[in-house]
């Protein structure tokens, strides 16, 4: 049974749906990392939310770990480079917080609008300062929307129903997709440039950090309001606190920042900020959305291989899951066929989906496939960090899809080439009984299945040959368990794949390649 280390505070119900699973939980929250440390070897997966660090040490340390769900968007409190690195998977539940995190959007920018917070505070100690608070209305005002993802989506869906404009920067953002939200797909400049108001809803990287800065500010108009509920350090402080102190920005709305917890911070005591302590997530609603989904994410993939929102694995679902198994099986088996042949290093690979394998989910595919190639020289490569080590090895990894045009209905041909220019090539398919079969060896056409041993043997194509290598195994007391042949040509090369009970030692190997015609003798294993 897997066993599952709930290490933050997450909703009842994440308890009961990995009992009703059949996963075991233990929650034990509040852990020093000391305290983590010796534990987390004993867990298969972990739920945790922010508190939680996983750190390179932590995965260092989680032996049988697979897989980290983090309740919420951000897992800034994850090591993923480290966790990939290790082969397990990050996921993060994106959308049990959406519409909550959007609707905070919406009622920071009417607050900064109508300064409720000012005049709230004002009111309540008596004074009544109507003349003061003098704001501004949301209809026809132009929304810039930077990040058109899920949240941002539900933010301009909203704001279109308070009739604003809205017009949106997102390089991942397609005009059809545009067209949709009902939104304007512009450059960053030009939203700047035109926006009575700007939101915020962008992960956090090297290239969004500090996307509000001196600069940006500067080519805004006057009287721009900024909202933040994404991440802390899209937002220059410093500069944003500069614009509201010399009037060119309006108002600025935050419930993130650079250094969290913020007990102090440089916009706070201004009247012009409203601030809120991290809230986008925080109702009642998303608090047990998230749980139950990340309680849900990680059994299903323990339980089942389904991967759902993972940051470091592509998705495959749980009816895809059972689809695609055997055909990840097979590419798996096919790269460990071609990795087990390799003598050098390899700077590239590539990999042929036909007919319904072009079908199925390309890279659950490549990555099983760069496993396998992988694994015969680094024991620790699995499919999640096999596309890092990969790169990380100078390996270029090409993808082909293209319809059926053979006799099989679909089929995955693996192909590494090596220093030399010589290449390894094997293709298989998967049969109606879900079994991976080989189908050609170095384009050489036969029918064999993968087994825990065999005999990989090239010989010209004369006869006698295998005559000779039955009675130099059967003197080796090595059984035979099936014979697969094929050939180029008559009297060409030709290959045997021999299914054997037991690993032949290299006694048996080198009395093999003594043999008359053989040209080339290797062990298997899968």
């Amino acid at each position: 049974m897997p066993k599952v280390l709930i290490a933050d505070k997450l909703s009842p119900a994440a308890l009961e749906i990995f009992k009703e699973r059949g996963v075991e939980a233990d929650v034990k929250t509040g852990l020093s990392k000391d305290e983590l440390l010796k534990i987390v070897d004993q867990y298969d997966g972990m739920a945790i939310r922010s508190a939680t660090k996983v750190t390179a040490d932590v995965i260092a340390a989680a032996k049988k770990l697979k897989v980290v769900g983090r309740a919420g968007i951000g897992v800034d409190n994850v090591d993923i480079p480290a966790a990939t690195a290790a082969g397990i998977i990050v996921m993060n539940t994106p959308f049990g917080n959406s519409i909550t995190t959007a609707e905070h959007a919406i009622a920071l920018m009417m607050a900064l609008a109508r300064e409720l917070p000012a005049a709230n505070a004002s009111t309540q100690a008596g004074k009544w300062e109507k003349n003061r608070f003098m704001g501004t209305e949301l209809y026809g005002k132009i929304l810039g929307l930077i990040g058109a993802g899920n949240i941002g989506s539900i933010v301009a869906d909203r704001a279109r129903g308070l009739k604003m404009r809205v017009v949106a920067f997102d390089p991942y953002l397609s005009p059809e997709r545009a067209a949709d939200l009902g939104v304007e797909k512009v450059e960053l400049n030009d939203l700047l440039a035109r926006a009575d108001f700007i939101t915020l809803h962008t992960p956090l990287t090297p290239e969004t950090r500090n996307i509000i800065s001196a600069d940006a500010i500067n080519k805004m108009k006057k009287g721009v309001r900024i909202i933040n509920c994404a991440r802390g350090g899209l937002v220059d402080e410093a500069a944003l606190k500069a614009a509201l102190d010399s009037g060119h920005v309006a108002g600025a709305a935050l419930d993130v920042y650079a250094e969290e917890p913020a007990k102090s911070n440089i916009l706070f005591g201004n009247e012009k900020v409203v601030a809120t302590p991290h809230l986008g997530a925080s109702t009642a609603e998303a608090q047990e959305n998230v749980a139950l989904q990340v309680a849900e994410q990680i059994s299903d993939y323990l339980l089942t291989g389904a991967v759902i929102n993972a940051l470091n694995m592509p998705s495959i679902s749980a009816d895809e899951a059972q689809k695609v198994k055997p055909w990840i099986a097979l590419a798996e088996k096919l790269g460990a066929f071609a990795g087990q042949l390799v003598e050098s290093s390899m700077p590239a690979v590539e990999i042929l989906y036909e007919g319904t394998a072009a079908e199925l989910n390309q890279r659950a595919l490549t990555q099983a496939a760069l496993a396998g190639l992988l694994k015969p020289q680094l024991t620790h490569v699995n499919m999640v960090n096999a596309p890092v080590v990969a790169k990380e090895r100078g390996i270029k990894v090409s993808e082909t899809r293209r319809p059926r045009q053979g006799v099989y209905d679909g089929y995955i041909k693996v192909t590494a080439t090596l220093d030399d220019g010589s290449t390894r090539r094997v293709a298989g398919t998967v049969f109606s009984d879900g079994r991976p079969r080989l189908i050609q060896v170095k384009d050489i056409n036969l029918d064999a299945e993968f087994a825990p041993h065999m005999l990989y043997v090239i010989n010209e194509d004369k006869p006698g040959f295998i005559g000779r290598l039955g009675t130099v195994l059967g003197e080796a007391k090595v059984n035979i368990a099936s014979f697969a042949l094929g050939r180029s040509a008559p009297g060409a090369d030709a290959i045997a794949l021999v299914e054997v009970d037991g690993e032949p030692g290299e006694s048996v190997l080198a009395a093999i390649r003594k043999l008359p015609l053989v040209k080339q003798v290797s062990t298997l294993s899968f």
